[in-house]
């Protein structure tokens, strides 16, 4: 299909698209800048003239040498819904195949934390004060990112109705399209409850309005996910799991790949059907899919080992049969 387009043409497109998803409840934020940075580059290339849009898609899927899979595959998804949306007004419009930009997930292996790492961690939280962090709240923070594996958005996100400590459970709203209710362990209920006694002392100290928030700075205002990033990730530096500078090296991130490891690596010790478990393990994490959650299945090397003891008697026990 010899399909063509101007810059100004997708431009308009492109608007019409983010409004059509966005009535449909989603925010599509990633997507608008992906579409912004296509129609610049079109625009750049041709300026008014009319080209053929497989020609366009196909040079700025080959735009920059050596871009990680993943990253051209979660780009390339956004144009191809854009031409998708396309055709809904004119059924010839050209929609490249999915073999332009074939990887469709992420080669990346996580750094694990240790128990011990954890631990360590949270001591030097606990024994945080800073001039906006204070160490309650730090210690709390991290216990319920690696308690309930949520994202780091989320746990800056949650507001005093999302926690219900009497029915032992934290609400998490709408988050990637959706929202989930996590029940919680009885220990991380009393670590709440006491940190929720020390933010009113911290509300009250300092005069300022209640954000409604569970996690809140020394000032009385909403913690935001940048600051909570940026105090972890000197906790980090601290202890040496990352560099002084530079983005190698573990993450805030890691405490969600740290509670779904140990979670997976608990079941496989207690000799539960993994694979069984991994829906389940996945509707907690928010996963959209039960692919997401397999990753951590090739996590570390004693998940590997255990599967692969459990493999070999499982083996020997048919070897046995009459």
């Amino acid at each position: 299909m010899n399909t063509k387009v101007t810059a100004a043409r997708l431009a308009r497109d492109a608007r019409d698209f983010l409004a059509f998803k966005r009535a449909l409840g989603i925010g599509y934020v990633r997507a608008e800048f992906v579409l912004n940075a296509f129609v610049r580059y079109v625009s750049d290339r041709y300026g008014d003239c009319a080209a053929p849009l497989d020609r366009v898609v196909a040079e700025w899927a080959a735009r920059i040498d050596g871009r990680k899979a993943v990253t051209l595959g979660n780009e390339f998804g956004v144009v191809r819904q854009l031409c998708l949306y396309r055709r809904r007004s004119d059924p010839r419009s050209f929609v490249p195949d999915h073999a332009l930009a074939p990887v469709k997930e992420s080669l990346f292996v996580p750094y694990i934390l240790s128990r011990e790492d954890i631990l360590t961690l949270l001591n030097a939280a606990t024994r945080h004060e800073g001039r906006n962090m204070w160490g309650a709240m730090l210690r709390a923070l991290i216990l319920v990112l690696y308690c309930t594996g949520m994202r780091l958005g989320e746990v800056a996100r949650l507001r005093m109705a999302d926690v219900d400590l009497r029915r032992a459970i934290l609400t998490e709203q709408r988050s990637k399209g959706r929202s989930r209710i996590l029940a919680i362990r009885d220990d991380l209920v009393d670590e709440l409850q006491q940190y929720i006694r020390r933010r009113e002392t911290v509300l009250s100290a300092s005069g300022a309005d209640d954000p409604l928030t569970l996690f809140i700075r020394r000032d009385g205002s909403a913690l935001t996910s940048r600051a909570a990033s940026d105090a972890i990730r000197s906790l980090l530096r601290g202890f040496g799991l990352k560099p002084p500078r530079g983005r190698s090296g573990a993450r805030p991130y890691e405490f969600r790949h740290a509670f779904a490891v140990h979670r997976l690596t608990a079941w496989a010790v207690e000799g539960v059907d993994v694979h069984a478990k991994l829906p389940l393990l996945s509707a907690y994490l928010g996963h959209q899919n039960v692919l997401g959650t397999e990753v951590y299945l090739k996590a570390t090397p004693q998940l590997l080992q255990l599967a692969s003891q459990r493999f070999e008697q499982r083996a020997r026990g048919k070897r046995r049969l009459p």
